[in-house]
């Protein structure tokens, strides 16, 4: 389901964005789930659950296995390889955009380390060291928990945000804005617990990695207060 954050780190890149981010999200998760069913329907029809657990990340290789045998098996596993690679080049092309972004407003430093080109293509190369240094320390169950820790907490923080400060100049319903919230916060004590109880380490760095965080952006913008119309070039 990240296909629709992609979208929305690059909205700034879409034509019509107020008219064509909100549709490509719908159409992104409508496609998510859909898929899903079907992949789902499909493993499930062709293994028994006890071999589902057992294939975990290739089950779906192994459902493909007793129909078209070996060949099945190895192709799914490289339209899968190729779906991982195109996911994660379109992410990382994204974020760093964000990145990008959020650097010409003067929100996060910046520092080129002595390379060529743009802020652009810092935030890249940047991104990139920083995906491959968490590849290396963490599995991907760890990451992805992090990663759902992070976006959890910020997505709440960002409707806080446009519920304090922005509700009125864009319209937004203050209804949709807490309920939103409140299954965000709902969705992050749940997961939370259930990590408590099988990883706690990752609970423990979310939380550190978390504060961290929040202490560098407020010494930051209290040294470099962010002013309206200071934007440099990308």
């Amino acid at each position: 389901f990240k296909g629709f954050t992609t979208i929305t780190n690059s909205g700034a890149e879409v034509t019509d964005l107020h008219r064509n981010v909100g549709r490509a999200i719908i159409w992104s998760i409508a496609i998510c789930v859909v898929v899903y069913l079907l992949v789902a329907f499909a493993v499930g029809s062709s293994l028994p659950l006890d071999r589902i657990v057992a294939a975990k990340d290739y089950a779906l290789a192994e459902a493909a296995e007793p129909a078209l045998g070996k060949t099945g098996f190895y192709l799914t596993v490289a339209l899968a390889l190729v779906a991982t690679a195109s996911g994660l080049i379109a992410s990382v092309f994204a974020v760093s955009r964000m990145l990008a972004m959020l650097t010409d407003m003067k929100m996060i430093p910046h520092s080129h380390f002595g390379m060529p080109g743009t802020i652009k293509d810092h935030t890249l190369v940047y991104t990139v060291v920083i995906a491959g240094f968490l590849t290396v320390f963490f599995d991907l169950s760890r990451i992805a928990s992090l990663g759902a820790f992070f976006y959890l907490v910020m997505d709440i923080i960002i409707h806080f945000g446009v519920f304090r400060h922005l509700r009125e100049e864009i319209g937004a319903k203050g209804w949709v804005l807490l309920t939103a919230m409140a299954l965000d916060a709902v969705v992050l004590t749940a997961f939370a617990a259930m990590k408590w109880q099988s990883d706690p380490l990752i609970v423990v760095l979310g939380v550190i990695g978390m504060a961290l965080v929040f202490l560098f952006m407020r010494v930051f913008l209290a040294r470099n207060p962010v002013r309206e119309g200071d934007h440099g070039s990308l």
